[in-house]
């Protein structure tokens, strides 16, 4: 059958850059995986609870780690900084303190910067938040699916697929249903691919959301 490899794995070198730069000894290495995961989770439970937007989308595109030896950069890119603005200064110092616990890392210093991108719905993160909270919301994956597609073609994607799997509509049976628009050049390795995928919790199980962006040729 055929072999599906992560797009953003596939294009490291190429088109794609990490989302965390740090040098780690081999045996510190699994110590330091955690604490990004750690801070990831830390800064999505943080925005979570205190949105104040009604469309249950989170906005974060991505979170990026860049690590020295006393100090920690994190700088999250948001759809919608919104969440976070009506008192920025306070909301990050307040993150900073949570993430910082978290951590508990002393000798370090916790940097936290936040950066708006220009079209949030070319994003996939924010595009499955949104059909996540579609879905949830009981619309039917077909319509959910068609909007996320129009919200891309807005914000001038060339290509996008989006796939579903699992108890779709609350049948007995998994299924995986998927839709594509545009041209989604997979085994291009110039073609800059953005890929996420996504797991909601809807009460007749756990569906998963995949989606692919075609944004532009190098």
């Amino acid at each position: 059958m055929g072999q599906k490899i992560n797009p953003l794995g596939f294009r490291l070198g190429a088109t794609q850059g990490h989302h965390s730069l740090w040098f780690a000894q081999p045996k510190n290495y699994s110590k330091d995986l955690q604490e990004d995961q750690k801070i990831r989770d830390c800064i999505k439970n943080y925005v979570q609870k205190n949105m104040k937007i009604s469309s249950n989308v989170e906005g974060i595109a991505r979170i990026e780690i860049q690590k020295r030896i006393d100090l920690i950069q994190v700088i999250i890119y948001m759809g919608f900084p919104k969440l976070l603005v009506e008192d920025r200064t306070r909301r990050i110092e307040e993150l900073q303190m949570n993430v910082q616990k978290e951590l508990n890392c002393v000798n370090r210093k916790l940097n936290i910067a936040i950066t708006r991108i220009a079209n949030p719905y070319g994003h996939p993160n924010i595009l499955a938040e949104f059909i996540a909270g579609q879905l949830k919301n009981r619309v039917s994956f077909r319509k959910a699916m068609k909007k996320a597609i129009e919200l891309t073609e807005q914000a001038g994607t060339k290509g996008i697929q989006v796939q579903i799997a699992g108890r779709i509509d609350g049948k007995e049976i998994a299924r995986v249903e998927w839709i594509r628009e545009g041209r989604v050049p997979l085994q291009t390795i110039r073609a800059k691919i953005d890929y996420c995928s996504y797991a909601v919790r809807t009460i007749y199980g756990v569906l998963g959301i995949k989606i692919w962006i075609f944004v532009d040729e190098e």
